[in-house]
């Protein structure tokens, strides 16, 4: 039976992940810089990125045959508020992360996760390879470009075997708000149950984004330990184009009360890309990944999981 250590295993993604990996008969540990949210049957360490130290231990009690890197701050409009922080974690933390495994000389299977902000704004295309120009806009995504580099030159250098993959915007039941979909479902929770008045805050709603199911994004994530190319970078993505907008109206539909929708300019963008598709047909080709949840039941679930936290309460 194959090992992995997932870092970063508290957050959104890596609930999911530890599902989609142990579905697979893979034993999974789990680190974390914040407390643990698995039941006995998890491993569980506590990893700092920002301390090397702290990785090399636990990497010295675990060997994994698989590493996935899902500590991140990961998102773009903190970021902007805090780009050193940004930077020790989503850089400088993968140095550590990669110097520790160098030391060690541990021949783990790493999979670094990059994001679809590391292309900026898209001209010229309709949907984005892995071979279009990479020019980040924001904090978050050139600390993303910044990491992908140095995984190249230990890929090259070192010879470790890294996969790198590039995801498109994913979301689900459980993500935390302050992005766009959570946010969404929460204010038509609440104004269900009551709690507040029948209005909507929203922001840029013209952008059109690629979004994906969570669930389909891990189940790609196993995939690529398993069967993508060493040194290789993958997108990862629905292919699909979405208008906020319309799945924003989409969420109201669901709900029987009538919904106004009011702009808030404190949840606009410093710099906000207007259009960003993904071409998936990389990872489609060389590993056979599809997406199979449409948007339909990933809003649906997405809806439900507020109404079931308001029920709760």
């Amino acid at each position: 039976m194959k090992s992995a250590l997932i870092i970063g295993a508290s957050g959104f993604v890596g609930n999911y992940l530890v599902k989609e990996l142990k579905r697979n008969n893979v034993n999974v540990c789990c680190s974390d810089i914040t407390k643990n949210i698995y039941d006995d049957d998890v491993e569980f360490y506590n990893i700092d990125l920002t301390d090397k130290c702290s990785i090399t231990n636990v990497l010295k009690c675990t060997k994994p045959d698989y590493i996935i890197n899902l500590a991140a701050l990961s998102s773009v409009k903190l970021s902007w508020g805090t780009p050193k922080k940004t930077f020790n974690i989503n850089t400088i933390g993968t140095i550590n992360l990669l110097e520790s495994i160098k030391e060690l000389n541990l021949n783990s299977r790493v999979l670094l996760i990059g994001s679809s902000e590391e292309y900026g704004k898209i001209k010229g295309v309709e949907k984005v390879s892995e071979e279009y120009p990479l020019d980040a806009m924001n904090p978050y995504g050139i600390s993303k470009i910044a990491q992908e580099k140095i995984a190249f030159m230990y890929s090259n250098i070192y010879n470790m075997d890294l996969v790198m993959v590039r995801a498109f915007n994913h979301t689900g039941p459980r993500q935390k708000l302050g992005f766009v979909i959570p946010d969404f479902c929460k204010q038509i929770a609440d104004i269900e149950i009551l709690k507040k008045e029948p209005i909507i805050k929203v922001g840029n709603l013209d952008a059109i984004r690629d979004i994906s199911d969570v669930r389909d994004i891990v189940r790609g994530y196993y995939m690529l330990l398993e069967k993508g190319r060493k040194g290789e970078i993958y997108n990862i993505g629905s292919g699909k184009g979405y208008k906020i907008s319309d799945l924003l109206n989409q969420l109201i539909s669901y709900s029987s009360l009538d919904i106004e929708i009011e702009y808030d300019k404190d949840k606009y963008r410093p710099n906000d890309t207007p259009k960003i598709i993904c071409d998936n047909s990389k990872i489609s080709s060389n590993i056979d990944w599809n997406p199979n949840i449409n948007i339909e039941k990933t809003l649906i679930d997405t809806l439900n999981y507020w109404r079931n936290i308001n029920g709760k309460g």
